[in-house]
């Protein structure tokens, strides 16, 4: 009896951690094809836009492994659930959102929500799975998040082109009230036994969130103060939080990162590529999708499908690159698969613009699909790798600082490279609008508009031949910055593949570990 009740509580854990990861998966794929429709009904500029994507990333990044501990030391499924009630909550705020100030708080508290949601998802099926159901029960939810995540730009896109582009945030309610139920009458609780008297390392909680906080609000004030002191001292307050970080790191008993896993050099190198690897990935799928839709006239739901081909590439090339790191060893594919995935970064910024969907297939399908057999061949080797280079204790701990700096690149690429490309762009929208014939007035409306990058508008009342040739210098300026934002990608890929194959060791024996540590998101 009491087995027979262990596995139906087994199987209510599964599918309560699917449909909370799914809303989290869905969430922020959907929401990066529904950006330039969100940008033009609520008039967010550049900054704005970034802000939406960034204050959700900077909240889950900079409490991601607050929300693992507080699991183990109070109870996985209370917290679990607390991050699934507060992500459901601000997901209405969310789609509620008068205004974008508005929007990029309840994505910040989204975020908080995220930071104790998504680690409980793994750590409560480790907990309630046998050893030898464990794999299978992590492999089910892994594939089934990759779907979710595959969905989202497709649901995204469909939802944009009908102006439902709300309905993004409020389709996470019915997953949240489902998973909440589930938890609370058929999942029974669990917590780290030997914790004992262990507390939560909140003075290194306190100082990395602070260093994270101030590197982000540092790099984007950046683009909309005068007083450069500002974002000067804003970062410097990020480099002196992060100092302390490290210092109480090492004083602390029971510290939230423990320091010594850098030691080895796998491990350190690997958490380096993810950081320049998912820094890459982030900012050029966010403008990709801002460029086909902004730029090249591609429907919302269009602009959905265009990415399908690197999902398929990843579910495919997932599952064998998984099995070809006992053969041709972890050092080749994750040497290969980043570098090719810098050709395709690369080869996204190479049209120029284009006749539209119809000229998708020679403009933006090779480049998408050499990206995604690039990150195929990487991220279950990194997954395994990262994951090996950990002493067993400390596999949780590697788990939640991989994890951690995966969402780390995504904030400081969105906010670093998303900054240079908005520079860039109006730099560049300067310099092809000056031999058009426009007075003071025109070109200091459009300079102002410039902020909403590829959404900006030629001012109002211009003659029908000077509106062309001013919407022609928006086009022509956003795509070099699209190309800028392309290149910058590449480089922070192939970087990561010279890392690689530096620091990984080829010999070091590695042991397999649970699958679905590591998601693309």
């Amino acid at each position: 009896m009491t087995q027979a009740l262990s596995q139906r509580a087994e199987r209510w854990v599964l599918i309560s951690a699917i449909l909370a990861s799914a809303m989290a998966f869905i969430d922020q794929s959907a929401l990066d094809v529904a950006s330039p429709r969100l940008q033009a009904d609520l008039g967010l500029t550049g900054t704005q836009l970034f802000w939406v994507s960034t204050a959700y990333a900077l909240f889950l990044a900079s409490l991601l492994l607050v929300g693992g501990a507080l699991g183990d030391l109070y109870g996985r499924k209370r917290i679990f659930m607390i991050g699934i009630g507060i992500f459901t909550a601000a997901s209405i705020a969310c789609g509620a959102a008068p205004t974008g100030d508005l929007l990029i708080i309840a994505r910040a508290v989204q975020g908080a929500g995220g930071a104790l949601m998504v680690p409980g998802s793994l750590a409560i099926i480790s907990a309630t799975f046998p050893a030898e159901r464990r794999g299978a029960a992590i492999g089910t939810w892994s594939t089934f998040s990759t779907v979710t995540t595959l969905l989202g730009p497709l649901l995204g896109g469909w939802l944009a082109e009908r102006d439902l582009w709300r309905a993004v945030f409020f389709i996470n309610i019915p997953f949240g009230l489902l998973s909440l139920y589930l938890l609370a009458s058929r999942v029974p609780e669990s917590r780290d036994e030997t914790a004992g008297s262990r507390k939560l390392d909140w003075g290194g909680a306190l100082a990395i969130t602070l260093s994270l906080a101030l590197f982000t609000i540092g790099f984007t004030v950046i683009q909309d103060v005068e007083n450069p002191l500002i974002p000067v001292l804003t970062i410097a307050g990020a480099v002196i939080a992060l100092i302390a970080f490290v210092f109480i790191e090492t004083r602390v008993e029971h510290p939230m990162v423990p320091l010594r896993l850098f030691r080895d050099r796998t491990f350190t190198g690997t958490n380096l590529l993810t950081l320049l690897l998912y820094a890459a990935l982030r900012v050029s799928p966010f403008f990709l999708g801002l460029n086909l839709q902004q730029v090249q006239g591609y429907p919302a739901d269009t602009a959905g499908f265009a990415f399908l081909p690197f999902a398929l590439c990843l579910i495919a090339l997932s599952r064998l690159a998984g099995g070809w790191v006992n053969t041709l060893g972890a050092r080749t594919l994750l040497t290969v698969g980043p570098a090719l995935a810098g050709v395709g970064f690369f080869m996204l910024g190479l049209p120029g613009q284009t006749g539209g969907p119809a000229d998708y297939w020679t403009t933006y399908f090779p480049g998408i699909l050499i990206l995604g057999v690039g990150m195929g061949l990487t991220v279950a080797p990194l997954t395994t790798t990262v994951m090996g280079a950990a002493p067993r204790e400390n596999a949780g701990a590697a788990s939640g600082i991989n994890n951690a700096v995966s969402r780390v690149a995504a904030v400081l690429a969105l906010t670093i490279i998303g900054g240079i490309a908005l520079t860039n762009f109006q730099g560049n929208l300067v310099a092809r609008t000056e031999p058009i014939p426009l007075n003071e007035t025109e070109r200091d409306a459009l300079m102002r508009s410039s902020a909403a990058l590829g959404a900006t508008q030629p001012p109002d009342g211009l003659a029908q031949d000077v509106q062309t040739q001013v919407e022609g210098s928006i086009n022509a300026a956003f795509l070099d910055s699209f190309r800028l934002v392309s290149v910058i990608s590449a480089v922070l890929a192939w970087l990561s593949a010279g890392i690689a194959f530096l620091m990984v060791e080829p010999g070091k024996r590695r042991e397999t570990p649970q699958p679905g540590v590591l998601a693309v998101e």
